[in-house]
């Protein structure tokens, strides 16, 4: 598929640059931040990174073909045309903007504080019965990576789902300004980057900033069991709200998208009920977790908004997978170990504890120390281990200086649960052999700074 037509000259006026060289008229037939995937036509945009310096590679992009490049600085004697402009992140940011106007089909913003990526996965899985979608690949969901994804956007598109995550106030109206969603869905508001926002309500006061610019008859897509968004009114957010449409999704009775008779199946998933416009049907969710039920749901509050048939939904829902490092189970033969060290914080950390509690077996819980949680990190961690020590798990091993915190609220409930505590991963991993047997279920978490796929991979080594 071939990108919408757009020639240098719309780059340059759309990132308000000056361009420099022959036939303005160029057609542009690819856009990278990479020079090795620079091919013949491609526009090459020059980033200043930590580690490297795109405009080091400007040559050699158009000894590879590239029609053009954005450049912060002139450049002597240049292979080929160029567009110079005063900041080339803020010009990747202007031109997005501008080449996602260029298309009228609907484009889902997922945000929220708890399982953006595995929602994306699943509304992608469900749309893709029906449609031809673009998804944000990984978790490219910042400011470099939203544009990245909006510059795969081709012509056969029916559908674009656009990942956006943020960490302080700003960030998700600048992702707004260039995704223009027609559709938003909102996940939990959960305690994650607080030391940037302060509170769950400072975090939802900056996911808000999605519906800045929305489309006036955007559709937002919430968690109705998240007290927060259940109370949300769109006109707080968004002065033109009044076509807007808000829909909930839950467990509670009330919700417009209803999952009941949830059944833990273990590794081989989860089964539900869903239930919503007098439709009622059964789903399987091939991958671990009760909470997979809520990303279930959003994908069926989008698909049906969208047109897709009770089965199309039932179908999509059925061929999810699961990305990454989120809840991955490998069965050793000695042991069975869920994956899920991707990232954490006290929702999907109590999540994930709360999925392991409904198996069978011995269940052993390691957790690490969950980061960006700001002046409540150490309540926050002994929540955690409260929780733990509640949901009838048999072993909690901590390791990490904030998951000490995770070891005394656990103790503090004085429960029958083996309780363990480790400085750091290197004294786990020396231990963890005698902490562990034949049979168990091991559950490995933290946030992605602790590092911990050294013990998930001790685990896998275990005989």
């Amino acid at each position: 598929m071939k990108m919408k037509e757009m020639t240098l000259l719309d780059v340059a006026k759309a990132v308000n640059g000056k361009y420099i060289g022959s036939d303005p008229s160029a057609l542009v037939e690819d856009i990278t931040l990479d020079s090795r995937g620079v091919q013949k036509g491609s526009l090459f945009i020059a980033i200043r990174g930590e580690r490297s310096d795109g405009h080091d590679y400007i040559e050699a992009a158009f000894e590879k073909g590239a029609c053009a490049a954005l450049s912060e600085q002139p450049i002597k004697n240049p292979g080929g045309a160029y567009i110079l402009v005063d900041d080339t992140l803020q010009a990747i940011q202007d031109l997005s903007e501008y080449y996602r106007s260029l298309f009228n089909i609907p484009v889902i913003g997922v945000t929220g504080s708890v399982g953006k990526t595995t929602t994306k996965e699943m509304i992608g899985a469900v749309l893709s019965q029906k449609y031809n979608v673009l998804k944000t690949q990984g978790n490219f969901n910042n400011e470099i990576g939203v544009p990245i994804t909006l510059f795969g956007l081709r012509d056969g598109h029916q559908a674009a789902i656009i990942e956006m995550g943020i960490s302080d106030f700003g960030e998700m109206r600048r992702l707004s300004r260039m995704v223009k969603p027609t559709m938003v869905v909102m996940g939990v508001i959960g305690y994650s980057h607080l030391e940037f926002l302060g509170s769950r309500e400072g975090v939802l006061s900056a996911k808000g900033e999605i519906f800045e610019y929305a489309d006036e008859n955007c559709i937002a897509v919430v968690n109705g069991d998240d007290d927060l968004l259940r109370e949300m009114n769109l006109n707080d957010f968004c002065q033109n709200a009044q076509n807007m449409k808000k829909l909930r999704y839950g467990m509670a009775a009330d919700n417009d998208f209803i999952a009941e008779d949830i059944r833990n199946l273990g590794t081989d998933g989860v089964a539900s009920v869903l239930r919503y416009n007098g439709k009622q049907f059964s789903v399987h969710i091939p991958a671990f977790g009760n909470h997979m039920v809520y990303a279930a749901l959003a994908a069926a509050a989008v698909g049906d908004s969208l047109g897709l048939t009770v089965e199309e939904i039932t179908q999509g829902i059925a061929a999810f997978k699961n990305v990454g490092k989120r809840a991955d189970i490998t069965d050793t033969g000695y042991i069975s170990i869920i994956d899920d060290c991707y990232n954490a914080n006290p929702n999907s950390v109590m999540a994930a504890i709360d999925s392991l509690s409904g198996l069978s077996g011995r269940r052993i819980c390691v957790l690490g120390d969950m980061l960006e949680l700001g002046g409540d990190a150490e309540s926050l961690h002994a929540r955690v281990g409260k929780h733990a020590a509640r949901s009838g798990i048999d072993c909690l091993i901590c390791a990490g200086e904030l998951s000490e915190n995770i070891y005394h609220g656990a103790k503090d409930e004085n429960t029958q649960m083996e309780t363990w505590y480790f400085p750091d991963k290197e004294e786990t991993l020396a231990v963890l052999p005698s902490l562990i047997r034949k049979g168990d279920t091991v559950l490995v978490k933290a946030s992605r700074g602790m590092k911990f796929e050294y013990i998930v991979a001790a685990l896998k080594n275990m005989i």
